[in-house]
């Protein structure tokens, strides 16, 4: 057997500035099972802690007496492989040894140390709650706020406290800001001093400030003053260099400009789906100068060698959810201040460096001070079944830093109950453990289980592994087309081979070839998804998994380019896509993101089905509904067929609910006015009158303002049953109903319609005024002293008086005081030009007429 004792460690690992800070990490691990490592990024906390931990550093005072098993925890998958051969290394040793790891798909067992993503472990916490056989845990990395991280914490703390007491868990963090995490923990913090150079900072924004990063696009004229700056840093500096770039496609950009580098520096494309040589040629001193485009992959996980100078694009990637549309995606967004510090230090760890910065000063101090943590940011349904499966559907006994969001949190829920992952109150069901346990997204462990029965095992793990990870870029939008481009190899052979042990690994899951699914809407015989036809094509196959994956992305064609996704959300093709020359009527979307500002979503990758997949895939959002409405101008009775927002067919509605017909009368009188009505003269008085006397005295009357009236219209709708019949509405009578009775019965005494003179005539007031205004020729009110105040005496009436012609003579509401003080001034001017009308010098005492004098 071999010896697994305790054995010094190469020099090298002298040289480490963690190493000063072990013997205080195992105190306080002895008295409090739990500590935070605070230790910035090339200090060895990845690689000799662990060894400290597991009692293979012998010439470490303070460690265990004997071995113990360690598991390592890391957020990325080349961080994994990296920390694993670093380690062995320092054992003189392969991996495969005492020092193993797992990643989604591969696994090397160690017998001492064991180094996997994050996600791994929760899986392996899902299934093995009290980690049987493991003495501590190092879950790395943890300032980074990754969603899965801040999970495993979580359940490792409930571990801790209900089943492993003897646990030992450290949180190492590569920023001083680890109170949070040593208050979570109940453990002190052991800091590391790190022997960090000098780092001069050099500001170089372009000449011309670019457009901001939008969605996932950074302006080519960004990425051209990134690959100019690094030219710039090769002729100033000495060294390496290492430049940020957001994601994949920005790097293959600059890398492309960088190409006639030549002699000059080899050119490195590092990210978390670069291949094992890529990594092993990165973290390994080199005899030539190098230039290492990574993305923040390499701020804390990943130290390379040899870097003198960095160069920062200043852009990081996050992700965002639209719960209301059901989309998610990365967007490009300004890294923050904490991570623009986290990728300067890379300059300064083997001596004085400097940071080329594509930004100003000014703008450095208006970014974030640290990137938001990604549960306030995330799609959380595999969040959700993870807590669901743990017993904790609420997350509210969790150890959570920040907790979920709640509306979040119900849509993630929602989603999963929709596919049964969970049931009514949250739990996990069977076939949600058994998503959990696939290891992929639950949208995605759902459409292999279904899709597995409907186009058989193969197909279905060959598609979920096309989903499971994004596309190399380049490649259509056709998803079909890439399928059976990836099976011939592709144009990226380290994602074709990535492509094909997932899809091995997802045969396997589904235990074929016995591969069935457990259960859901879409169960059914293979043989009858083949029976349509002999032979299913390619594109049935991916659109049927597509569509099991995101039912609510099934979209049909409306217009040119634009379709209407079962969310309810627009959505449209791109320019020149591959898709649109076939102008389909259906597809089903894999991958869709939203513009800042549009309301539609744009097509990133998609299938064409037709509409018989689209009901099979999504038949829980089939629904068959009588819909009365109102349209185009009147109320639509018709029975129909959707698939979510999608209309697949509708036939008139011949009897319909009458409640419902009164729904969409009354909602057209909403949208359209109470136009709709017959306003006759008198509906139009009495409405004048009421709002009169509702101004005047208030309640009871009632108010017949718009609004307040299209309410009462819910009661004169009813029996009606189309446009028409509002039209043969008898407004007036329905105004009438409005006040309670002891109101109506005095409606006349208080706003009268009409009033009579002394001479005889009865006048009509106008109410439609601010004041209610009395109309009527001077001489027919001779012998009045006053007029009459209305709304029992509180509004005096406003009397227009006029000449014999009908126009305006002169206005008053104080009739007394007109004929005192004005009516000698009107006398006076029209006297002479109406002389056959009488003109009293005492027109209270004078009688009334409505005749001229008569002739002598």
């Amino acid at each position: 057997m071999p010896d697994h004792r305790a054995r010094p460690v190469p020099a090298a690992s002298e040289r480490l500035p963690v190493r000063a800070a072990i013997p205080a990490l195992h105190a306080a691990l002895a008295e409090h099972g739990a500590a935070v490592l605070a230790a910035p990024p090339g200090t060895g906390k990845t690689t000799l802690v662990p060894l400290a931990l597991a009692g293979a550093l012998a010439e470490v005072p303070g460690g265990p007496s004997g071995e113990r098993r360690v598991l390592v925890v890391e957020p990325r998958r080349p961080a994994v492989r990296a920390a694993a051969r670093r380690m062995a290394w320092l054992l003189g040793e392969r991996v495969g040894g005492r020092i193993g790891f797992a990643v989604r798909g591969e696994h090397r067992r160690g017998s001492l140390i064991e180094v996997v993503t994050t996600g791994v472990l929760l899986r392996r916490l899902q299934h093995d709650p009290e980690l049987a056989g493991i003495d501590a845990v190092l879950l790395d990395e943890c300032h980074e706020r990754h969603l899965d991280a801040d999970t495993a914490m979580a359940f490792l703390l409930d571990v801790r406290a209900a089943l492993r007491p003897d646990l030992r868990l450290v949180a190492a963090s590569a920023t001083a800001d680890t109170e949070p995490w040593a208050g979570l923990l109940r453990g002190p913090v052991v800091e590391t001093a790190a022997e960090i150079h000098p780092v001069e900072v050099v500001w170089a924004p372009p000449e011309r400030p670019p457009p901001p990063p939008h969605g996932m696009r950074v302006a080519p004229e960004l990425l051209r003053h990134v690959a100019a700056t690094v030219r710039r840093a090769l002729a100033e500096r000495d060294g390496d260099v290492l430049c940020f770039l957001p994601g994949v496609g920005e790097i293959a950009r600059v890398a492309g400009l960088l190409r006639d580098l030549g002699d000059a520096a080899d050119l490195l494309e590092v990210h978390g789906r670069a291949g094992t040589a890529v990594q092993d040629a990165v973290l390994a001193p080199a005899d030539r100068r190098r230039v290492v485009l990574a993305t923040s992959v390499a701020e804390s996980s990943l130290t390379v060698p040899g870097v003198r100078v960095v160069v920062d694009s200043g852009l990081a990637r996050e992700p965002r959810t639209d719960h209301a549309r059901g989309l998610s995606a990365l967007t490009t967004v300004r890294a923050s201040r904490a991570a623009a510090e986290q990728r300067a230090g890379r300059a300064g760890r083997q001596g004085p460096g400097a940071v080329y910065r594509c930004w100003t000063a000014a703008e450095h101090e208006r970014l974030p001070e640290r990137p938001r943590p990604e549960i306030e940011l995330a799609d959380l349904t595999a969040f959700a079944l993870q807590i669901a499966c743990w017993g904790d559907p609420d997350a509210t006994g969790l150890g959570l830093l920040d907790p979920p969001p709640r509306a979040a949190l119900r849509a993630a829920r929602t989603a999963l109950t929709a596919i049964g992952a969970v049931d009514g109150d949250g739990r996990a069901t069977g076939r949600g453990r058994r998503m959990a346990g696939i290891g992929v997204h639950p949208r995605l462990a759902r459409a292999l289980l279904d899709g597995a029965d409907l186009v058989g095992a193969r197909t279905a793990a060959e598609v979920v592994a096309l989903l499971s990870e994004p596309l190399p870029p380049g490649v259509g939008d056709d998803l079909a087309e890439v399928l059976r481009e990836v099976r011939t190899g592709g144009r990226d052979a380290g994602h074709a081979d990535r492509w094909r042990q997932e899809t091995r690994r997802l045969r396997k899951a589904l235990g074929e070839p016995a591969a069935t699914g457990s259960g859901g809407a879409n169960r059914g015989s293979r043989e009858a998804f083949d029976g349509r036809g002999a032979g299913r094509t390619d594109e049935a196959a991916v659109g049927t998994v597509v569509a099991l994956a995101f039912p609510e992305r099934v979209a049909r064609a409306r217009g040119t380019r634009g379709l209407l996704m079962a969310s309810g959300t627009g959505a449209e093709l791109a320019e020149g896509s591959r898709l649109s020359t076939a102008r389909p009527e259906w597809l089903a979307i894999a991958v869709a993101d939203r513009p800042t500002g549009s309301a539609s979503a744009r097509i990133r990758q998609a299938v064409v089905v037709d509409e018989d997949i689209a009901r099979l895939a999504a038949g829980p959002l089939l629904t068959e509904t009588d819909e009365v409405t109102w349209r185009d101008g009147d109320v639509a009775a018709r029975r129909t067929a959707r698939l979510g927002a999608v209309e697949l067919s509708s036939a008139p509605l011949r009897d319909p609910d009458p409640e419902a017909v009164a729904a969409a009368l009354l909602d057209g009188l909403r949208r359209e006015g109470l136009a709709l009505l017959t306003w006759t003269p008198q509906a139009v008085a009495l409405r004048e009158r009421l709002s009169f006397l509702r101004g005047a005295l208030g309640d009871p009357w009632p108010d017949v303002a718009d609004p307040a009236l299209t309410a009462h219209a819910a009661d004169w709708v009813r029996g009606l049953r189309c446009r028409a019949d509002l039209a043969r509405l008898d407004v007036a009578a329905a105004l009438r109903r409005l006040p309670p009775w002891e109101c109506a019965a005095r409606l006349d005494d208080l706003a009268p319609e009409r009033i009579e003179v002394p001479s005889g005539s009865r006048v009509r007031i106008d109410y439609g005024g601010d004041r209610p205004v009395l109309a009527v020729k001077l001489q027919e009110l001779f012998g009045w002293e006053a007029a009459p105040r209305l709304a029992g005496g509180r509004v005096p009436l406003v009397v227009h008086l006029l000449s014999p012609a009908g126009r305006p003579a002169a206005v008053t509401a104080d009739l007394a005081s007109f004929w005192r003080d004005g009516y000698r001034a009107v006398r006076a001017e029209l006297r002479g030009r109406y002389p056959r009308h009488p003109w009293p010098e005492d027109p209270p005492a004078a009688a009334p007429t409505r005749r001229v004098k008569p002739r002598r």
